[in-house]
């Protein structure tokens, strides 16, 4: 299969049905993988750019969980944990230890996801700023 053909599958239709899937058992996977996720998220070279934004999506998660944020739609959770838990794993669509394509399919989950909660983190962005004040 050639990387044009699986970047195909990632498009709406996957991601959607993947967070239609989503429970709190995989937000507690989150949760408890959170030492793995970061370190994945902080080794892999197509993350640089946009590190500290997973970190801030981990963050809300978390908040959430913890009832301290409470505007989060459940659907801009469940995104934030299909993505994480996606990069998390190593035997995703493209296996990470490919060489120069393991992570692209990572970055390319990513990308789609932030486009629809986009705005939910940075309304949770501002209100950690207003909370740090």
């Amino acid at each position: 299969m050639s990387q044009k053909n699986i970047l195909e599958k990632i498009d709406d239709t996957f991601l959607e049905t993947k967070i239609s899937k989503v429970d709190d058992e995989d937000v507690e996977k989150v949760l408890k993988n959170e030492q793995s996720i970061l370190q994945k998220i902080k080794t892999n070279p197509l993350f640089r750019k946009y590190r500290n934004l997973a970190y801030a999506m981990l963050q809300m998660v978390k908040d959430t969980k913890n009832g301290i944020y409470k505007q989060t739609p459940w659907f801009t959770i469940a995104t934030i944990v299909v993505v994480l838990l996606y990069i998390l794993n190593p035997l995703d669509l493209i296996p990470d230890f490919v060489p120069g394509l393991g992570y692209l399919d990572d970055a390319s989950v990513f990308a789609l996801a932030l486009k629809w909660i986009s705005k939910d983190i940075d309304a949770y962005l501002d209100w950690k700023l207003e909370d740090s004040e």
